[in-house]
């Protein structure tokens, strides 16, 4: 049975529930990865919890001026996301990832370098820093998840799956991906909408 790390609505909505995308992502990421503030559930109770949000790396991945994409398999832990375009690589924090520190910001980003290693191959360097926090109640996969936005700059545009719910990946230009955004999930439109709210 996978465990999940969760966060309560109720600790969400003290910090300051908001829909759509949170550019302060610093201030609830501090608090909300503070040992105590959150623990881990197991998924199929969670998925079904809104009293609780799942906490949801999300990485977008960028190489000169143009975005990774790809779409989502029939293999994809999710499946109320299977078929759509996305511009993101997400995954849950799970135990294997915690720390001699507990449930702290070195567990969480522990689970982001393994979700990264476990769904694709990187070649090259790349930087990476947190741009935001999305939230989406309207549907019923964003009612129970937050995510946050891991911006990765990439050396070079060699990347490649590293799993089947992973497919055809592809690099599109920001005005290319709004153009486009009909076919993406809604987290993926949310960053879009940001991305190309700022650029303008």
């Amino acid at each position: 049975m996978e465990h999940v790390l969760v966060i309560t609505r109720q600790l969400f909505d003290q910090l300051g529930s908001f829909q759509g995308f949170q550019a302060d992502a610093t201030r609830y990421l501090h608090a909300m990865l503070t040992p105590g503030a959150n623990h881990f559930m197991e998924r199929p109770a969670a998925e079904k919890d809104p009293s609780h949000k799942q906490l949801i790396p999300y990485a977008i991945f960028h190489h000169a001026g143009r975005y990774l994409s790809y779409t989502r398999g029939g293999s994809s832990g999710e499946k109320r996301l299977v078929a759509k375009r996305s511009i993101g690589i997400g995954g849950h924090i799970n135990p294997v990832d915690a720390a001699q520190d507990g449930l702290g910001e070195t567990m969480y980003y522990n689970g982001v370098e393994r979700e990264m290693a476990e769904e694709l191959v990187i070649g090259g360097t790349h930087t990476q820093k947190v741009i935001g926090l999305i939230n989406d109640d309207a549907t019923e996969v964003g009612s129970v998840h937050l995510g946050v936005v891991h911006f990765f700059d990439l050396s070079s545009d060699d990347v490649q799956s590293n799993e089947e719910a992973i497919q055809d990946l592809r690099f599109h230009t920001l005005a290319e991906l709004h153009d486009m955004r009909d076919q993406l999930e809604t987290w993926s439109q949310i960053c879009v909408d940001h991305l190309w709210s700022v650029q303008k």
